[in-house]
């Protein structure tokens, strides 16, 4: 499998090349992003899904848990991401609330994702008991992405985040959320937190895209969050999240050489500052000279 070089044009990737990529045996490559910036970089690095997820809600925003973040707060983040992204498939999350009312609120909600924020899909939690509602959102013409496992709007009724799928019972309910997401035509399917041979027995079951996280490397793809990697997590990081960088580390020590060069009076420079034209600084030396003769 060959790679394509940072920088060089590359195909956009949809919903079908997705497909594509998972016949050819070509992994699919997942981050999240919620800025311009990060969503640019992540860009030209050549992930295939860029995915505005609801845990922005915790990395940019400071709350404590997915739920408070509202389909405004989502917005406004997806629309900074589409604006940076030209080549990777856009994936926004619904947050909670957005789409457990009504099937016409959340088709409506849907499309605000499509038309606004000018996402290419949405994601959606839930297997089994979503799969009429994904539907009738794909009838509307609004690609959707599944998301079983664990699954974070779900956290008061889990108790927790727990792996799912490690009793029969579980594992029997989860080969029936995937099925039946496979069923309504979802674009891909987001595995997360599930032992590694149960993702696995997914993946050979169902004929759409799945992506893992938490989930072992059998699936299709895998995502992770941008922060996760980059240490920019103040909390305990998952199992499952591996490390590539120090962002943490990197933005401390700028902003303490920053603050020392200020305290210090090394910044600004007298190269890093602006000067007058040498006409305009004569004709100014002349007037304080005057200034000062009247004042004597």
């Amino acid at each position: 499998m060959s790679l394509t070089p940072i920088g060089e044009p590359r195909q956009k990737i949809t919903i079908a090349s997705l497909r594509e990529k998972i016949l050819h045996r070509e992994p699919i490559t997942c981050l999240t992003a919620y800025d311009y910036a990060t969503a640019r970089l992540v860009d030209e690095a050549g992930i295939d899904i860029i995915l505005v997820g609801d845990s922005l809600a915790q990395t940019m925003l400071g709350y404590d848990n997915t739920l408070t973040v509202t389909i405004d707060e989502m917005l406004h983040h997806t629309k900074a991401v589409r604006r940076a992204v030209k080549n990777a498939l856009l994936v926004a999350d619904m947050p909670f609330g957005s789409y457990h009312v009504s099937p016409d609120e959340a088709v409506s909600n849907a499309a605000r994702f499509i038309k606004e924020g000018g996402a290419e899909a949405v994601k959606i939690e839930g297997g089994e008991k979503r799969a009429d509602l994904i539907r009738r959102i794909i009838d509307a013409e609004i690609p959707v992405a599944g998301h079983i496992g664990l699954t974070p709007q779900s956290v008061n009724v889990m108790s927790g985040y727990k792996v799912q799928g490690k009793t029969l019972t579980g594992i029997e309910q989860l080969m029936r959320d995937a099925v039946a997401l496979d069923r309504a035509g979802v674009a891909c399917i987001y595995l997360e937190g599930i032992p590694r041979e149960v993702a696995a027995m997914i993946t050979a079951e169902v004929s759409t895209p799945t992506i893992g996280i938490g989930a072992g490397p059998e699936c299709d793809g895998q995502v992770l969050v941008i922060h996760d990697i980059l240490n920019l997590n103040f909390g305990t990081p998952a199992k499952f999240v591996r490390r590539y960088g120090d962002a943490a580390a990197l933005i401390s020590d700028a902003v303490q050489a920053f603050r020392a060069d200020v305290v210090s009076g090394q910044y600004p420079s007298d190269g890093e500052s602006y000067h007058l034209p040498k006409e305009t600084r004569s004709a100014l030396d002349t007037v304080l000279e005057r200034k000062r003769g009247i004042r004597r």
